[in-house]
């Protein structure tokens, strides 16, 4: 399923920098950077569970905020974009 995750992170706080580096590092493991705090990660339920776990145990939820949205399997009739698209597709194979 495809889950777009959203996150602000209050920077300004104490540890808030290294929680923005932390909550992007996490999120790059799942998915792929399409706006500054914003990604796009094709997962299955148990990886969602494991992504959510991860990102929770590293923001402060009395200062920051994070959002799932769960697009689901169907997803390219729910997803439209324009403009430049500098991330990679989601069913596409990466090598590096």
């Amino acid at each position: 399923m495809l889950v777009l995750v959203t996150y602000d992170i209050a920077v300004s706080s104490k540890n808030g920098a290294r929680r923005l580096q932390q909550s992007a590092k996490i999120c790059s493991n799942y998915g792929r950077r399409v706006q500054n705090s914003v990604y796009e990660c094709l997962v299955d339920s148990t990886e969602l569970q494991k992504l959510k776990h991860e990102i929770l145990s590293v923001i402060d939820e009395t200062q920051d905020t994070v959002r799932f949205y769960r697009l689901g399997n169907n997803y390219k009739s729910k997803v439209e974009y324009y403009g430049l698209d500098n991330g990679t597709d989601a069913d596409g194979d990466l090598i590096f």
